[in-house]
């Protein structure tokens, strides 16, 4: 198979269900109206609640629902062979994440900017509720610790990126302060905003910055986050999220200049089988996640994109636009990890040397090298140096991780407080109404779980229990949609198939992944599959009680 039919065949795909489903779903649907009051204008502070202009937005909702999901799940996912993970990036997107994401904040939208764990109150019952806000939280705990190791771990594996991400900051700051103070064109500023982007990563090729511990990194960066979180959003997350999906799409058409200029064959089987691997199903659609569909996407629609969105139909492009960028990005990573991978003569074996077993290819450090080394193949087809591909790559790679951790922490703040909150909102214990007493909380959280093993890896602990946990958030947040759709009187079964998918992948995989916990004699995770499948099955229950009450009152 060449890798350019792939490309073309899947974008044209993406593109076409933009213009019809996804219009469909805003306009006949939801019937999206700009006359309907958002959050951001409701409640505007310019702290949290800010309106924000659609492209922009975008831009920041992307990157943090992207983070390395799109790029590491894809990664794995191939030893299956090509095809199923093809598959699932391209259909899981149109029919699962993007119905998912576009629901979740749109529902949110028109209840007031209400997070997930908040919804669950309103449209099911305040106990199912807070069962649903404690695996918010433990989600989210796991997310902010993991995602500070994965960042200190590429900062060791790439030096050349250390400055380039780290003078983003100042850059995005900058761009921020031009934009909302100044008044200048965003597009203007935040081209001369990437430019300088990318000035430094030449500066990060010439002085790499090595010999600072994963440990050390780790608390530089629990320090950055809680600034990041604390400050308006539109002071530095934006601005730099927004620079981000700029360098996002500079990816992409370097990616895909490489498949024009290119057009290596993948190299990959169709069908694929090593002793060691799990079932292909369900597990290819847990470790498939964010390129396909994530329960953490909805945390960022209704935890902090719906407090930005400056008008309701603006969700069309935000809501179900993004996922589908980011199942581009999933299948530009497919091609670079079955095809790019075999340039230059690398050929079948370069491919098997990083999925010759589940286990050699289960690592950081195997993903992620598949990943830049068919990446760097694919640009230095039509010139670009080989060194300068791969840190071009790996500075991408670490600013959507940083990103994800930077927004993980501010909706982690969000939905504390809502978990302390009585259903008339008021807050049960009073200092977490201030948002720094909060974010100190939650840093130390996650400061506790990375250093409960040696390293700083102690996220790791948790880790085999995520993607179950993650993708149940996914099956709950479609069941919540579900139950607001019945209650419309609307067209359920737009949510309702995905949602039904996704619990019966959630519930196989917990039970398998529990299988190998038992006998691996681990209890800490047998403890958590077991508590997965009990919150799983309480809030099934509910909503279908829920459901079967409001498909009563429609017959009556």
């Amino acid at each position: 198979m060449n890798s350019l039919v792939l490309a073309l065949v899947a974008f044209f795909g993406y593109w076409l269900a933009y213009i019809t489903y996804g219009k469909w779903l805003s306009r006949k649907i939801f019937g999206l109206n700009d006359k309907n009051l958002v959050p951001s204008k409701e409640f505007e502070d310019g702290v949290d609640y800010v309106p924000t202009k659609k492209h922009i937005l975008f831009g920041h909702h992307f990157t943090t629902i992207a983070g390395t999901g799109p790029i590491v799940g894809p990664a794995i996912g191939v030893i299956w062979g090509w095809v199923p993970a093809f598959l699932w990036v391209v259909l899981g997107p149109i029919f699962a994440g993007a119905v998912h994401d576009f629901t979740s904040l749109v529902v949110s939208a028109r209840t007031q900017g209400k997070t997930l764990g908040e919804l669950t109150g309103d449209l099911i019952n305040e106990r199912t509720a807070k069962i649903f806000h404690l695996l918010i939280q433990f989600l989210l705990w796991i997310v902010v610790a993991v995602f500070g190791m994965i960042v200190a771990l590429l900062f060791n594996m790439y030096p050349e990126s250390v400055i380039p991400v780290w003078l983003e900051i100042p850059i995005a700051m900058w761009l921020g302060h031009m934009v909302y103070n100044k008044g200048k064109k965003d597009t203007v500023y935040s081209i001369i905003a990437i430019i300088l982007m990318y000035v430094t990563i030449f500066i990060g090729l010439l002085v790499p910055i090595k010999g600072i511990s994963v440990v050390t990194w780790i608390y530089i960066l629990m320090a950055y986050v809680f600034i990041a979180s604390v400050l308006p959003v539109h002071r530095l997350l934006q601005p730099r999220d927004y620079i981000n999906s700029h360098e996002l799409f500079i990816a992409l058409v370097l990616l895909m200049l490489g498949v024009f200029v290119g057009h290596p064959p993948v190299v990959a089987p169709a069908f694929y089988s090593v002793p060691d691997a799990p079932p292909l199903f369900p597990i290819l659609f847990i470790t498939i996640a964010c390129g396909a569909i994530s329960g953490f996407h909805s945390l960022a629609a209704s935890g902090t994109t719906v407090r930005q969105l400056e008008k309701e139909t603006d969700s069309h492009l935000i809501g179900y636009g993004a996922m589908l960028l980011e199942g581009a990005l999933a299948v530009m990573i497919i091609i670079a990890v079955t095809a790019g991978i075999g340039m230059n003569g690398g050929g079948v074996e370069a491919f098997s040397s990083h999925y010759s077993s589940w286990a050699s290819s289960s690592g950081l450090s195997a993903k992620l090298t598949a990943v830049i080394n068919g990446s760097a193949n694919l640009m230095n087809s039509y010139g670009i140096p080989l060194d300068l591909a791969k840190t071009i790559m790996a500075v991408f790679i670490v600013s959507f991780a940083g990103t994800t951790m930077d927004s993980a922490v501010r909706m982690q703040r969000f939905a504390l407080v809502e978990l302390f909150s009585t259903k008339k909102g008021d807050v049960v214990i009073k200092p977490l109404k201030n948002r720094y007493v909060t974010t100190t909380f939650v840093i130390l959280a996650a400061i506790a779980l990375s250093m409960s093993a040696e390293g700083g890896t102690g996220a790791l602990l948790l880790w085999p229990a995520f993607g179950a946990l993650n993708q149940l958030l996914a099956a709950l947040a479609l069941l919540i949609g579900t139950v607001y759709l019945v209650k419309k009187k609307k067209p359920f079964w737009i949510t309702g198939l995905p949602m039904l998918f996704m619990l019966v992948v959630t519930l196989s995989a917990t039970v398998i992944n529990l299988n190998s916990f038992i006998k691996a004699q681990n209890g800490l995770l047998i403890f958590v599959s077991i508590s997965t499948l009990i919150i799983a099955l309480w809030i099934t229950v509910e909503g279908f009680i829920e459901i079967g009450k409001a498909l009563k009152k429609i017959d009556n």
